[in-house]
């Protein structure tokens, strides 16, 4: 018996890697989806069913696993040498040695060729877990040889029953508005039950209206406040970063490096589910101009949704949803300026959606 129901849903990761335990692993896996819906829990937790270990397997403590994450936005090809060095040491204490690899899709073309030698010929020891949200940046060769282990987003009823259990004073509308805004990841959903959370969410829908209900609105400003919020969450992330690494065998530079990444890796994230629920604002400006309030994701703003969900805003509204969605694919696949990108993002919703000068 293995504690993966602690994972909420994602079954066929469950059953596959619930099998590889009952018949021996193979020598590598990649776990591919969405983040926060459970990738790097599962793949904790099949490391310490492999190891015995889940104490210090938790603590990344375990002689016999190597965890390796990308340093900024990459893994460079100094990372997979020296994890490759390691690879070729026989075990210390358990049968088998374990290597982690998150972020896998973030390896660089030279990265992915060095680790590819030992994906193809693997010490009988060796297993090797990548992870990563996205299958598309990692090259035929590396996915080829690696069993695929997929997950899902959530289902809003998973998401309700988890948001529910963690705050039970919320309202049926909020806890529909968060597991809508959520996405299907649990992660998201946790983390916008913070206050600081939901400021920035509140901060969010502001701009978001302001863009067509204030005559004077200021996008030099507005843009000023959404970084300023994700900049909040990066420091969070370092926060919790750092007192994690009271627990964990980290020292110097490697545990600089580990906060600046927790840093880095969620002021992307907070970036990302930004534009994300932007993007939803404005289509429920959309779903209610149509009549069809009960596909609306900010079920708790629905009287200002009524109000503003005008059929002369319906045109604007549809590009404004085309605009973010461009938006979000450049910061998704690209390197971006987010100061640049956001003002740029938020005067072209201004060009759309700007309400109308009042008659002289």
């Amino acid at each position: 018996m293995n504690d993966f129901e602690a994972v909420s849903e994602q079954h066929e990761a469950k059953r596959l890697l619930s099998a590889a335990l009952a018949e021996g692993p193979a020598h590598a896996y990649l776990l591919h989806g969405p983040s926060g819906v459970g990738k790097r829990d599962l793949a904790l937790l099949f490391a310490a069913e492999l190891l015995g270990d889940h104490a210090r397997v938790e603590r990344r403590s375990h002689p016999d696993l190597y965890v390796l994450e990308p340093l900024g936005d990459q893994i460079r090809i100094d990372d997979i040498r020296t994890l490759r060095h390691d690879l070729h040491m026989r075990p210390f204490e358990a049968s088998r040695r374990v290597y982690l690899v998150f972020g896998a899709d973030t390896m660089n073309e030279d990265a992915a060729d060095a680790l590819l030698k030992d994906l193809e010929e693997p010490p009988p020891y060796a297993v090797i877990v990548l992870v990563g949200d996205d299958l598309g940046p990692l090259p035929e060769t590396i996915r080829s040889r690696c069993q695929l282990v997929p997950f899902r987003r959530l289902s809003e009823p998973a998401l309700r029953d988890a948001i529910a259990k963690h705050a039970a004073g919320l309202s049926e509308a909020e806890v529909a508005t968060l597991a809508r805004t959520a996405g299907g990841r649990l992660g998201r959903a946790l983390q916008l039950l913070d206050p600081a959370a939901a400021g920035r969410r509140a901060e969010l829908i502001r701009v978001a209206r302001g863009v067509y209900t204030e005559p004077g609105f200021d996008t030099s400003a507005s843009t000023e406040a959404l970084v300023a919020g994700i900049a909040e969450r990066g420091s969070e992330a370092k926060d919790v970063a750092e007192a994690r690494l009271e627990t964990m065998e980290m020292t110097g530079r490697e545990a600089e490096q580990y906060a600046r990444r927790a840093q880095r890796g969620a002021e992307r994230e907070e970036l990302l589910a930004l534009l994300e629920e932007l993007e939803w604002w404005y289509r429920d400006l959309v779903v209610v101009a149509v009549g069809a309030e009960g596909a609306a994701v900010h079920v708790d703003h629905l009287a200002e949704l009524r109000a503003d969900a005008t059929q002369e805003r319906l045109l604007g509204a549809e590009r404004a949803c085309e605009l973010v969605r461009a938006a979000w694919r450049e910061a998704e696949e690209l390197q971006v300026s987010t100061p640049l990108a956001l003002e740029a993002l938020l005067i072209r919703l201004r060009g759309e959606l700007a309400p109308a000068a009042a008659p002289v």
